[in-house]
Order: C-alpha cells, then structure tokens, then sequence
C-alpha cells in the first residue's frame, strides 16, 4: 500500500465534486491522473488504455490496466482486476470505505461488482455512450432495487481519458488499413 495523497478526511477535502459546475476536488485529479498513467501501460500489450485504481482511506490500495487479451479473459477489466487486489490487500471483500477510480465508464459488469463490493464511490473520466451503466445507459450506482447504492463523480479528466482511448482506436485503424492495403498490393503483384 501507498500513501499517495494529503488527508483525505482533512476539513473540506471532499468539499467539492461537482464536475457539472466545473469544481473537481483536487485529489480527485490527482488520483485520476494515477488511473491515466495505469492505462497508459495498456497499449503495449495490445490492450484497451482503461486505467483503474482504488483507495481506501487516502491510500491507494490497488491499480490495473486491462488485461483481456493478455489473460484471455473477458472480465479483466481494469476496475475489475483492481477490486480484486483491494480486496486481497485488505483482507475484505468489502471494499465499504472504498474509491475506485477509473478512466472509462463502468460497463454492467463491472458497476455490478462495485454494487457487490459495496464501495463508496466510482469516479471515472469519460462517460461509455455504449456501454456505461454508471449514467449513461442505466444508473447502478443508484437503483433502489439493489441492496447498496454509492456516490459518483463523473468526468474529472475526461478528455485526457478519451484521448486515450481515441488514440488508441486510432492507431488500430491506421495498421488495419496498412494491412489491407499492403495485402491489396500483394494480390495484384501475384497477377499474371
């Protein structure tokens, strides 16, 4: 475990989380940032650039990239594999004084496993139009057919999040149409 960050049950640590308004706590930033560079390492091993950590009491506990491919595995997503650690590193699988932080809106699964978990809070960068069910397709994290809702903040860094990913997206479809084009040359060259 590490320590990582100012107190945060400091007097008006917390005072301020509306990213609407255009106020982010400023450890929000700071951990966010944390979850930005954990992605980062994604992309070298042909994974999605989706960064997640989580904190407990102002001490970072866990931190995961995906890992998907690498794993061969469809839940290894970044908050996944986060709350996992957490939870082995604390000896709970309550993560109830728990922040996850993560680069990219939760999928079903994954707000899922927070309602499970029990945290305390989801921050994310960028909303998932697709797929996120912190807000923007459904809302998990306030449900009250489920046993526990939590708090989140969205959008802190969301457009150096969705840089991230867009770049990434980027760059697969630049090889692909490399690849393609070099294959189109290759079957006109073998013409008689």
């Amino acid at each position: 475990m590490e320590a990582d960050a100012p107190n945060p049950d400091a007097p008006g640590a917390h005072a301020t989380t509306s990213t609407e308004a255009g106020e982010v706590d400023p450890l929000d930033i700071h951990y966010m940032r944390m979850a930005i560079e954990e992605a980062k390492r994604a992309p070298a091993l042909g994974e999605v650039p989706v960064g997640a950590i989580v904190v407990h009491r102002g001490t970072v506990v866990a931190r995961a990239h995906n890992r998907r491919s690498v794993d061969h595995d469809p839940t290894a997503h970044a908050e996944l594999i986060a709350m996992r650690d957490a939870a082995r590193a604390l000896g709970d699988w309550r993560l109830e004084e728990c922040t996850v932080y993560v680069t990219l809106e939760p999928c079903p699964m994954c707000a899922g496993t927070m309602v499970q978990a029990r945290i305390e809070r989801c921050v994310y960068g960028c909303g998932d139009p697709k797929a996120g069910y912190l807000g923007s397709l459904e809302d998990l994290s306030s449900d009250a057919r489920l046993n526990h809702r939590f708090s989140v903040t969205a959008g802190v860094l969301a457009e150096e999040c969705s840089t991230l990913l867009r770049d990434f997206f980027r760059g697969i479809r630049a090889r692909k149409k490399a690849e393609r084009k070099a294959r189109q040359l290759a079957d006109s060259s073998n013409e008689p």
